[in-house]
């Protein structure tokens, strides 16, 4: 199956443009605070009539779920991303005033899982993997141990959707497909000049990269039948 790319941290309109015609299936605006945020009437300014129609998603921390909504309504999101408090119990409420989906954010620390992990890719539309960088909700530049997290991803994850992120960029995306064949990869500063400016030779080289993991994996895949 292909993997699906998505374009996060975007702060400007020609950056999101980009991306669209790149073929991204999701672009996504920082509601959580930091260097990249933006308000609802910016992100809604950014992500309107793009071509190719790709998925608008909203990255959030800890705003009250009416807060989310509210946001997510001017911006016209189709997915909520939820970052710090991610529990089943908070996907459930968004739920009641949000139609489209929600992703759940596990930020892990090594290869430690949390406790509630299997709990939460039955509670949401997908997972996203991301690394725990105290003081920072992501954007960091920091990988995590694809190899030895695999095993207990995939008991966990049971087919359901997952979403890469952290540390991602053109010269280890493959290798990252290759491990933990997740859904989505999900880039902010791994295609950056200076933070939120993204450039767009690295988003192409990003594109291009996750598209050749892919041809691979159908190459080995027919190789196996024929095998």
């Amino acid at each position: 199956m292909p993997v699906d790319v998505k374009f996060c941290g975007m702060t400007r309109r020609e950056d999101v443009a980009h991306a669209a015609s790149l073929g991204a299936s999701y672009v996504g605006v920082i509601f959580a605070g930091g260097p990249r945020n933006r308000s609802a009437r910016e992100a809604a300014a950014i992500l309107t009539d793009l071509p190719g129609s790709p998925r608008k998603v909203g990255v959030f921390a800890d705003q009250p779920v009416d807060e989310i909504c509210s946001i997510a309504k001017v911006a016209a999101l189709d997915v909520v991303q939820l970052h710090g408090d991610a529990s089943a119990d908070r996907v459930g409420q968004l739920r009641r005033c949000f139609a489209g989906e929600v992703w759940a954010v596990a930020r892990l620390a090594g290869e430690v899982l949390p406790v509630d992990f299997s709990r939460l890719f039955e509670a949401a539309d997908a997972v996203l993997l991301d690394a725990l960088v105290p003081g920072a909700l992501g954007g960091t530049g920091t990988s995590l141990p694809w190899a030895q997290l695999a095993d207990a991803v995939g008991r966990a994850r049971r087919g359901r959707k997952l979403v890469l992120a952290g540390g991602l960029r053109a010269d280890n995306v493959a290798s990252a497909i290759a491990v933990l064949s997740p859904d989505v990869v999900d880039v902010s500063s791994g295609v950056e000049s200076s933070v939120g400016v993204k450039d767009h030779d690295r988003m192409r080289a990003f594109r291009d990269a996750v598209s050749g993991a892919g041809q691979a994996d159908r190459v080995r895949s027919r190789e196996s039948v024929r095998g």
